[in-house]
Protein backbone atom coordinates (compact mmCIF):
# COMPACT_ATOMS: atom_id res chain seq x y z
CA UNK A 1 0.00 0.00 0.00
CA UNK A 2 3.32 2.38 0.49
CA UNK A 3 4.37 1.69 -2.69
CA UNK A 4 1.09 2.04 -4.53
CA UNK A 5 0.94 5.43 -2.39
CA UNK A 6 3.86 6.42 -3.58
CA UNK A 7 3.55 6.16 -7.02
CA UNK A 8 0.20 7.94 -7.30
CA UNK A 9 1.64 10.72 -5.50
CA UNK A 10 4.38 11.36 -7.73
CA UNK A 11 2.56 11.90 -10.54
CA UNK A 12 -0.16 14.25 -8.90
CA UNK A 13 2.03 16.95 -10.25
CA UNK A 14 3.35 15.41 -14.03
CA UNK A 15 5.35 17.97 -14.95
CA UNK A 16 7.45 18.51 -11.96
CA UNK A 17 8.19 14.99 -11.84
CA UNK A 18 8.93 14.66 -15.53
CA UNK A 19 11.45 17.59 -15.31
CA UNK A 20 13.31 16.08 -12.81
CA UNK A 21 12.83 12.64 -14.27
CA UNK A 22 14.48 14.17 -16.89
CA UNK A 23 16.58 15.63 -15.20
CA UNK A 24 18.16 12.35 -13.28
CA UNK A 25 17.86 10.40 -16.21
CA UNK A 26 19.88 12.54 -18.55
CA UNK A 27 22.66 13.44 -16.09
CA UNK A 28 23.16 9.32 -15.61
CA UNK A 29 23.37 9.40 -19.23
CA UNK A 30 26.43 12.16 -19.41
CA UNK A 31 28.40 10.24 -16.73
CA UNK A 32 28.01 6.92 -18.33
CA UNK A 33 28.49 8.19 -21.66
CA UNK A 34 31.37 10.26 -21.04
CA UNK A 35 33.13 8.07 -18.38
CA UNK A 36 32.98 5.58 -21.18
CA UNK A 37 34.63 8.00 -23.88
CA UNK A 38 36.92 8.44 -21.38
CA UNK A 39 37.68 5.31 -20.35
CA UNK A 40 38.05 4.18 -24.10
CA UNK A 41 40.08 7.23 -24.90
CA UNK A 42 42.70 6.44 -21.79
CA UNK A 43 43.33 2.72 -22.91
CA UNK A 44 44.01 4.21 -26.80
CA UNK A 45 46.58 7.05 -24.98
CA UNK A 46 48.01 3.63 -22.97
CA UNK A 47 48.39 1.65 -26.21
CA UNK A 48 49.85 4.17 -28.04
CA UNK A 49 52.01 4.91 -25.37
CA UNK A 50 53.07 1.49 -24.39
CA UNK A 51 53.86 0.68 -28.20
CA UNK A 52 56.56 3.44 -28.70
CA UNK A 53 58.02 3.57 -25.24
CA UNK A 54 58.18 1.19 -22.50
CA UNK A 55 56.14 -1.39 -23.02
CA UNK A 56 53.32 -3.01 -20.53
CA UNK A 57 56.28 -3.90 -18.70
CA UNK A 58 59.50 -2.26 -18.70
CA UNK A 59 63.08 -4.12 -18.16
CA UNK A 60 66.32 -1.71 -16.63
CA UNK A 61 69.35 -1.94 -15.02
CA UNK A 62 69.44 0.23 -11.76
CA UNK A 63 67.83 3.89 -12.02
CA UNK A 64 67.65 4.15 -15.44
CA UNK A 65 64.16 5.18 -15.43
CA UNK A 66 64.56 7.75 -13.65
CA UNK A 67 68.32 9.14 -14.62
CA UNK A 68 68.43 8.17 -18.22
CA UNK A 69 72.41 7.77 -17.85
CA UNK A 70 73.09 6.24 -20.71
CA UNK A 71 75.84 3.98 -18.96
CA UNK A 72 73.30 1.76 -17.57
CA UNK A 73 73.51 -0.68 -20.09
CA UNK A 74 73.05 -4.75 -19.96
CA UNK A 75 73.40 -7.55 -21.78
CA UNK A 76 69.99 -9.27 -22.30
CA UNK A 77 71.39 -12.32 -22.89
CA UNK A 78 68.43 -15.23 -22.78
CA UNK A 79 66.08 -13.18 -21.37
CA UNK A 80 63.92 -12.15 -24.39
CA UNK A 81 63.48 -15.46 -25.55
CA UNK A 82 62.62 -16.57 -22.32
CA UNK A 83 60.05 -13.55 -21.90
CA UNK A 84 58.56 -13.81 -25.31
CA UNK A 85 57.87 -17.57 -24.11
CA UNK A 86 55.79 -16.70 -21.66
CA UNK A 87 51.79 -16.87 -22.17
CA UNK A 88 50.29 -13.94 -23.33
CA UNK A 89 53.54 -11.73 -24.19
CA UNK A 90 52.47 -10.69 -27.79
CA UNK A 91 56.17 -8.80 -28.20
CA UNK A 92 59.86 -8.01 -26.80
CA UNK A 93 61.23 -5.21 -27.64
CA UNK A 94 65.27 -4.32 -27.47
CA UNK A 95 66.42 -0.29 -28.05
CA UNK A 96 69.14 1.17 -27.30
CA UNK A 97 68.98 4.98 -26.17
CA UNK A 98 72.42 7.33 -26.83
CA UNK A 99 72.60 11.18 -26.65
CA UNK A 100 74.35 12.76 -29.64
CA UNK A 101 75.31 14.98 -32.39
CA UNK A 102 73.89 14.96 -35.74
CA UNK A 103 76.01 16.54 -38.43
CA UNK A 104 75.18 17.80 -42.17
CA UNK A 105 77.68 19.77 -44.23
CA UNK A 106 76.03 22.77 -43.27
CA UNK A 107 73.86 22.39 -39.93
CA UNK A 108 74.52 20.13 -36.57
CA UNK A 109 71.96 19.44 -33.72
CA UNK A 110 71.65 17.43 -30.90
CA UNK A 111 69.73 13.87 -31.69
CA UNK A 112 68.12 11.17 -29.24
CA UNK A 113 69.67 8.03 -31.04
CA UNK A 114 67.53 5.22 -30.99
CA UNK A 115 68.55 1.73 -31.87
CA UNK A 116 66.10 -0.56 -32.37
CA UNK A 117 65.47 -3.98 -34.03
CA UNK A 118 63.44 -2.60 -37.23
CA UNK A 119 61.23 -5.97 -38.20
CA UNK A 120 59.88 -6.10 -34.29
CA UNK A 121 59.12 -2.51 -34.01
CA UNK A 122 57.45 -2.03 -37.77
CA UNK A 123 54.48 -4.29 -36.12
CA UNK A 124 53.88 -2.29 -33.61
CA UNK A 125 55.84 1.18 -32.81
CA UNK A 126 53.01 4.01 -33.88
CA UNK A 127 55.93 6.19 -35.15
CA UNK A 128 56.87 3.62 -37.83
CA UNK A 129 53.12 3.20 -38.18
CA UNK A 130 53.19 5.47 -41.30
CA UNK A 131 56.08 4.69 -43.19
CA UNK A 132 55.93 2.84 -46.51
CA UNK A 133 58.13 -0.44 -46.18
CA UNK A 134 60.55 0.45 -48.59
CA UNK A 135 61.95 2.93 -45.89
CA UNK A 136 61.93 0.73 -43.31
CA UNK A 137 65.50 0.03 -41.87
CA UNK A 138 66.50 -3.51 -43.39
CA UNK A 139 69.14 -4.54 -40.84
CA UNK A 140 70.36 -4.23 -37.08
CA UNK A 141 73.82 -3.22 -38.54
CA UNK A 142 73.28 -1.39 -41.35
CA UNK A 143 74.29 2.42 -41.82
CA UNK A 144 70.46 4.01 -42.20
CA UNK A 145 68.85 5.59 -40.49
CA UNK A 146 65.25 7.16 -39.89
CA UNK A 147 65.42 10.99 -39.22
CA UNK A 148 62.62 12.92 -37.68
CA UNK A 149 60.98 15.17 -40.02
CA UNK A 150 61.85 18.61 -38.19
CA UNK A 151 65.41 17.31 -38.28
CA UNK A 152 65.40 16.41 -41.44
CA UNK A 153 64.49 20.41 -42.48
CA UNK A 154 66.64 21.58 -39.70
CA UNK A 155 69.78 19.16 -41.23
CA UNK A 156 68.77 20.80 -44.83
CA UNK A 157 69.00 17.24 -46.00
CA UNK A 158 67.29 14.94 -48.11
CA UNK A 159 66.33 11.34 -48.14
CA UNK A 160 69.59 9.49 -49.18
CA UNK A 161 72.21 12.07 -47.98
CA UNK A 162 74.39 11.05 -45.54
CA UNK A 163 75.11 13.15 -41.93
CA UNK A 164 77.35 12.34 -39.24
CA UNK A 165 76.66 11.15 -35.84
CA UNK A 166 78.71 11.49 -33.02
CA UNK A 167 78.72 9.94 -29.29
CA UNK A 168 80.25 9.01 -26.55
CA UNK A 169 81.86 5.82 -26.29
CA UNK A 170 82.03 3.57 -22.96
CA UNK A 171 85.09 4.21 -23.00
CA UNK A 172 84.70 8.12 -22.44
CA UNK A 173 86.10 8.91 -25.82
CA UNK A 174 83.79 10.33 -28.59
CA UNK A 175 83.32 8.14 -31.69
CA UNK A 176 81.34 8.81 -34.71
CA UNK A 177 79.26 7.03 -37.47
CA UNK A 178 78.47 8.09 -41.00
CA UNK A 179 75.28 7.40 -41.69
CA UNK A 180 72.06 7.57 -44.43
CA UNK A 181 69.32 9.28 -44.39
CA UNK A 182 66.46 6.44 -45.58
CA UNK A 183 63.03 7.87 -44.40
CA UNK A 184 61.62 10.19 -41.87
CA UNK A 185 59.25 10.20 -39.10
CA UNK A 186 56.33 12.67 -38.30
CA UNK A 187 55.23 12.12 -35.23
CA UNK A 188 53.67 15.29 -34.74
CA UNK A 189 55.35 15.73 -31.38
CA UNK A 190 57.96 18.60 -31.67
CA UNK A 191 60.36 17.49 -29.43
CA UNK A 192 60.70 13.87 -31.16
CA UNK A 193 60.14 15.14 -34.99
CA UNK A 194 63.45 17.64 -34.25
CA UNK A 195 65.52 15.39 -31.95
CA UNK A 196 64.67 11.74 -33.37
CA UNK A 197 67.44 9.11 -35.66
CA UNK A 198 66.60 5.67 -35.21
CA UNK A 199 69.05 3.43 -36.56
CA UNK A 200 69.39 -0.38 -35.92
CA UNK A 201 70.29 -1.38 -32.62
CA UNK A 202 73.67 -3.03 -33.31
CA UNK A 203 74.49 -0.18 -35.18
CA UNK A 204 74.04 1.88 -32.21
CA UNK A 205 75.55 -0.33 -29.63
CA UNK A 206 78.42 -0.22 -31.68
CA UNK A 207 78.95 3.39 -31.36
CA UNK A 208 78.85 3.38 -27.85
CA UNK A 209 81.73 0.99 -27.65
CA UNK A 210 78.67 -1.60 -25.82
CA UNK A 211 78.17 -4.22 -28.44
CA UNK A 212 75.07 -6.46 -27.58
CA UNK A 213 74.07 -4.19 -24.66
CA UNK A 214 70.78 -2.20 -24.35
CA UNK A 215 68.83 0.22 -22.01
CA UNK A 216 65.48 -1.13 -22.24
CA UNK A 217 63.57 -4.21 -23.17
CA UNK A 218 59.49 -3.27 -23.83
CA UNK A 219 57.56 -6.30 -23.30
CA UNK A 220 54.01 -5.59 -24.71
CA UNK A 221 50.77 -8.03 -23.52
CA UNK A 222 47.82 -9.10 -24.95
CA UNK A 223 46.00 -8.20 -22.33
CA UNK A 224 46.76 -5.27 -20.22
CA UNK A 225 44.84 -5.51 -16.90
CA UNK A 226 47.23 -8.79 -16.57
CA UNK A 227 50.22 -6.52 -16.21
CA UNK A 228 50.23 -7.23 -12.32
CA UNK A 229 50.49 -11.06 -12.94
CA UNK A 230 52.73 -10.78 -15.97
CA UNK A 231 55.17 -8.49 -13.95
CA UNK A 232 55.69 -11.17 -11.43
CA UNK A 233 56.16 -13.60 -14.32
CA UNK A 234 58.71 -11.24 -15.99
CA UNK A 235 60.38 -10.84 -12.45
CA UNK A 236 61.01 -14.41 -11.34
CA UNK A 237 62.96 -15.31 -14.85
CA UNK A 238 65.46 -11.83 -13.87
CA UNK A 239 69.02 -13.09 -12.59
CA UNK A 240 69.97 -11.36 -9.20
CA UNK A 241 71.33 -8.11 -9.94
CA UNK A 242 70.57 -4.67 -10.82
CA UNK A 243 68.12 -5.64 -13.85
CA UNK A 244 64.83 -4.73 -12.61
CA UNK A 245 61.49 -4.85 -14.34
CA UNK A 246 58.65 -1.94 -13.92
CA UNK A 247 54.37 -1.29 -14.90
CA UNK A 248 54.21 1.46 -17.40
CA UNK A 249 52.73 4.01 -15.12
CA UNK A 250 56.14 3.50 -13.19
CA UNK A 251 58.18 3.46 -16.49
CA UNK A 252 56.14 6.65 -18.26
CA UNK A 253 55.41 8.82 -15.33
CA UNK A 254 54.43 11.59 -17.24
CA UNK A 255 51.54 9.62 -19.29
CA UNK A 256 50.62 7.89 -16.16
CA UNK A 257 50.29 11.43 -14.29
CA UNK A 258 48.40 13.07 -17.65
CA UNK A 259 45.44 10.31 -17.24
CA UNK A 260 45.08 10.93 -13.51
CA UNK A 261 45.23 14.71 -13.85
CA UNK A 262 42.13 14.58 -16.39
CA UNK A 263 40.22 11.67 -14.52
CA UNK A 264 40.52 13.68 -11.64
CA UNK A 265 38.84 16.78 -13.34
CA UNK A 266 36.22 14.43 -14.63
CA UNK A 267 35.33 13.67 -10.72
CA UNK A 268 35.19 17.23 -10.62
CA UNK A 269 32.14 17.26 -13.21
CA UNK A 270 31.16 14.81 -11.56
CA UNK A 271 30.28 16.29 -8.10
CA UNK A 272 28.38 18.72 -9.89
CA UNK A 273 26.47 16.58 -11.22
CA UNK A 274 25.47 14.93 -7.88
CA UNK A 275 24.73 18.14 -6.19
CA UNK A 276 22.42 19.31 -9.70
CA UNK A 277 20.53 15.68 -9.32
CA UNK A 278 20.26 16.23 -5.27
CA UNK A 279 18.65 19.49 -5.50
CA UNK A 280 16.42 18.38 -7.70
CA UNK A 281 15.33 15.01 -5.84
CA UNK A 282 15.19 17.83 -2.94
CA UNK A 283 13.33 20.53 -4.53
CA UNK A 284 10.86 18.11 -5.81
CA UNK A 285 9.69 16.16 -2.75
CA UNK A 286 9.84 18.98 -0.63
CA UNK A 287 7.32 21.24 -2.95
CA UNK A 288 5.06 17.87 -2.99
CA UNK A 289 5.43 17.52 0.79
CA UNK A 290 4.15 21.55 1.51
CA UNK A 291 1.58 21.04 -1.25
CA UNK A 292 0.44 18.32 1.43
CA UNK A 293 0.50 19.28 4.61
CA UNK A 294 -3.03 19.19 5.50
CA UNK A 295 -3.43 15.48 4.42
CA UNK A 296 -0.46 14.71 6.32
CA UNK A 297 -1.96 16.44 9.24
CA UNK A 298 -5.03 14.70 8.58
CA UNK A 299 -3.21 10.89 8.27
CA UNK A 300 -1.08 11.93 11.46
CA UNK A 301 -4.84 12.39 13.47
CA UNK A 302 -6.36 8.87 11.86
CA UNK A 303 -3.55 7.57 13.57
CA UNK A 304 -0.89 7.16 11.23
CA UNK A 305 2.52 7.00 12.41
CA UNK A 306 4.69 9.59 11.36
CA UNK A 307 7.76 7.01 10.40
CA UNK A 308 4.72 5.78 8.09
CA UNK A 309 4.73 9.00 6.34
CA UNK A 310 8.60 8.95 6.10
CA UNK A 311 8.32 5.44 4.48
CA UNK A 312 6.69 6.96 2.04
CA UNK A 313 8.18 10.02 1.29
CA UNK A 314 11.04 7.73 0.84
CA UNK A 315 9.24 5.35 -1.22
CA UNK A 316 8.91 8.04 -3.42
CA UNK A 317 12.51 9.17 -3.68
CA UNK A 318 13.28 5.67 -4.18
CA UNK A 319 10.63 5.34 -6.88
CA UNK A 320 11.68 7.94 -9.23
CA UNK A 321 15.49 7.25 -9.03
CA UNK A 322 14.56 3.60 -9.51
CA UNK A 323 12.92 4.80 -12.91
CA UNK A 324 15.64 7.31 -13.93
CA UNK A 325 17.91 4.15 -12.90
CA UNK A 326 16.33 2.37 -16.05
CA UNK A 327 15.71 5.34 -18.19
CA UNK A 328 19.11 6.81 -17.98
CA UNK A 329 21.28 3.76 -18.43
CA UNK A 330 19.16 2.76 -21.38
CA UNK A 331 20.28 6.31 -23.06
CA UNK A 332 23.50 6.04 -21.29
CA UNK A 333 23.98 2.46 -22.81
CA UNK A 334 23.25 4.16 -26.56
CA UNK A 335 25.09 7.32 -26.04
CA UNK A 336 27.82 4.73 -24.95
CA UNK A 337 27.38 2.60 -28.22
CA UNK A 338 27.01 5.62 -30.64
CA UNK A 339 30.40 6.65 -28.96
CA UNK A 340 31.90 3.31 -29.74
CA UNK A 341 30.88 2.73 -33.46
CA UNK A 342 31.38 5.97 -34.58
CA UNK A 343 32.81 8.30 -32.03
CA UNK A 344 33.61 12.24 -31.85
CA UNK A 345 35.94 13.44 -35.40
CA UNK A 346 38.00 16.14 -34.36
CA UNK A 347 39.60 16.01 -37.77
CA UNK A 348 37.90 19.34 -39.29
CA UNK A 349 38.86 21.69 -35.99
CA UNK A 350 42.76 19.52 -35.21
CA UNK A 351 45.79 18.24 -36.65
CA UNK A 352 45.67 14.85 -38.22
CA UNK A 353 47.03 13.66 -34.32
CA UNK A 354 46.69 14.84 -31.17
CA UNK A 355 49.21 15.01 -28.20
CA UNK A 356 48.91 14.51 -24.22
CA UNK A 357 50.73 13.28 -22.03
CA UNK A 358 53.67 12.61 -24.63
CA UNK A 359 51.53 10.20 -26.75
CA UNK A 360 50.11 10.88 -30.26
CA UNK A 361 46.54 9.23 -30.72
CA UNK A 362 44.06 9.15 -33.26
CA UNK A 363 41.93 12.38 -33.16
CA UNK A 364 39.08 10.22 -33.59
CA UNK A 365 37.86 9.91 -29.89
CA UNK A 366 35.73 6.17 -29.51
CA UNK A 367 34.34 4.89 -26.19
CA UNK A 368 35.13 1.72 -24.57
CA UNK A 369 32.21 -0.37 -22.73
CA UNK A 370 32.59 0.19 -18.60
CA UNK A 371 30.39 -2.10 -17.62
CA UNK A 372 31.15 -2.16 -13.73
CA UNK A 373 31.48 1.64 -13.21
CA UNK A 374 28.07 1.99 -15.66
CA UNK A 375 26.58 -0.36 -12.80
CA UNK A 376 28.23 1.73 -10.10
CA UNK A 377 26.70 4.92 -11.22
CA UNK A 378 22.80 3.13 -11.82
CA UNK A 379 22.83 2.02 -8.70
CA UNK A 380 23.87 5.43 -7.40
CA UNK A 381 20.70 6.73 -9.05
CA UNK A 382 18.01 5.43 -6.22
CA UNK A 383 20.83 5.83 -3.18
CA UNK A 384 20.97 9.76 -3.98
CA UNK A 385 17.42 10.05 -4.14
CA UNK A 386 16.81 8.28 -1.09
CA UNK A 387 19.17 10.06 0.84
CA UNK A 388 17.88 13.58 -0.62
CA UNK A 389 14.79 12.91 0.56
CA UNK A 390 15.66 12.95 4.11
CA UNK A 391 14.72 16.23 4.91
CA UNK A 392 11.52 16.22 3.01
CA UNK A 393 10.17 12.77 4.58
CA UNK A 394 11.21 14.54 8.33
CA UNK A 395 9.67 17.69 7.75
CA UNK A 396 6.02 15.61 6.61
CA UNK A 397 6.50 13.76 9.96
CA UNK A 398 7.24 16.67 12.23
CA UNK A 399 3.67 18.61 10.91
CA UNK A 400 1.24 19.23 13.55
CA UNK A 401 -1.84 18.19 12.82
CA UNK A 402 -4.02 20.62 13.93
CA UNK A 403 -2.35 23.46 12.56
CA UNK A 404 -1.85 21.38 9.50
CA UNK A 405 -5.86 20.94 9.41
CA UNK A 406 -6.14 24.56 10.15
CA UNK A 407 -4.45 25.76 7.60
CA UNK A 408 -6.31 23.75 4.76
Amino acid sequence: MTLSLAWRNLWRNRRRTLITLTAMSFSLMLVQGFHNLSYGVYAQMIDSGVRAGSGHIALYRGDYATSRDDRLTFAPGQLPGQIAALPGVTNVLQRLYLPALAQSSRESRGILLTGIDPAAEAMVNPLLAKLDLSTLLPTTDGRDALMGSRLLRELKLEIGQKFVVTAQGADGELASELLFVRGTVHSGIRSVDNSLVMVGRQRAALLAGRPETVHEIAVLLSAPDDSGDQLQRVRALLPAGEIQALPWDTAMPNLANAIKLDYASQKFIFLVIVIIVSIGVINTLLMAVMERLPEFGLLLALGASPWRLRAMVLCEALLLGLVAMFIGSLLGSLLTWYLAAIGIDLRRFLPESIEFGGVIFDPVLRATWDVRYMLQMAALMPLLAGLASFYPANRAARVAPAVAMRNN
